[in-house]
């Protein structure tokens, strides 16, 4: 990496981005200002870029000009690549001696295939690195105004998905635990899926009053952001015409969003803020 401006101290060095290699990055949810710097090194470096659906244009646009592009984008009900076909194309290109980018949406290793990839590349023999990226939840959560946590609210958060291969609500889930103990929920493309997860976290035992908060495209300029409840969310997404990627979060942290939400006046934050302020300290007391 290259020094700073003047005055400033040199970027740290960073590792060889070796020929005949994988990286396996994380892009974050799509503002390239989220890229960690080992991703921008690996765009800066890299000899093909295998990239995700998910994966901005913008981010795309940070790699080297002479670096090839691979389209290697999954969307649910879409043509899409088989995963074992995006897997030999990895290897096949790392073999050839390139320096191959595999870059996805997020985090890698979070509903992202990350795992999948690198056996592959273990069993293959083909050297790899894993480089994590800010995930959605944690993207999409901060530039919508929405803590993760909050120490008089919640002291642990839940992440599932609300699809598997098939495009079905996942069988595996114990709805029911994480109805009496999940206080924060947070679901990953639960957009096609919401009136059947809404139901079964209701029939399980949350309130339908629950407050719940849609995040459609993430950190990005068309990103929309709908404040509902358990009850009615999947009415009011339908509705508003609220759109994938869409990341769900479910809890009492949604409310907190009326005084962190950064881009909205500072008037009306400063009202919000006061009564979650004086809602904190009720909390405590208690």
């Amino acid at each position: 990496m290259s020094d700073g401006a003047a005055g400033l101290p040199p970027l740290p060095e960073m590792p060889a981005f070796e020929a005949g290699s994988v990286w396996l990055v994380g892009a974050g949810p799509g503002d390239p200002g989220l890229l960690s710097l080992l991703a921008l090194h690996a765009l800066r470096a890299a000899d093909i870029v295998v990239f995700d659906a998910l994966v901005s244009e913008e981010v795309l646009a940070l790699a080297r000009p002479e670096a090839a592009r691979e389209y290697a984008g999954k969307r649910g009900g879409k043509p899409s690549p088989r995963q074992p076909d995006i897997t030999k194309q990895l290897i096949a290109h790392a073999q050839s001696g390139r320096r191959v980018l595999r870059l996805k949406g997020g985090d890698p290793c979070l509903f992202g295939r990350g795992g999948e990839e690198a056996l592959a590349l273990a069993a293959a023999e083909v050297p790899f690195r894993l480089v994590p990226g800010i995930t959605a939840a944690l993207g999409g959560l901060a530039y919508a105004g929405i803590p993760m946590t909050d120490r008089t609210i919640n002291s642990s958060v839940t992440f599932i998905t609300g699809h598997k291969v098939g495009g079905e609500v996942p069988d595996a889930i114990d709805w029911a635990a994480l109805a009496a103990g999940a206080p924060v929920l947070i679901v990953y493309m639960a957009l096609h899926n919401l009136p059947l997860i809404a139901a079964k976290l209701t029939a399980a035992g949350l309130a339908p009053e629950t407050p719940v908060a849609l995040i459609s495209k993430a950190t990005t300029p068309a990103q929309r952001v709908l404040e509902s409840t358990l009850g009615a969310c999947a009415d009011e997404a339908d509705a508003a015409g609220i759109e994938a990627p869409c990341i769900v979060v479910i809890g009492e942290v949604v409310r907190l969003r009326q005084a962190l939400d950064w881009t909205a006046p500072r008037e009306a934050r400063a009202a919000a803020a006061a009564r979650a302020l004086a809602a904190r300290g009720q909390r405590a007391a208690s």
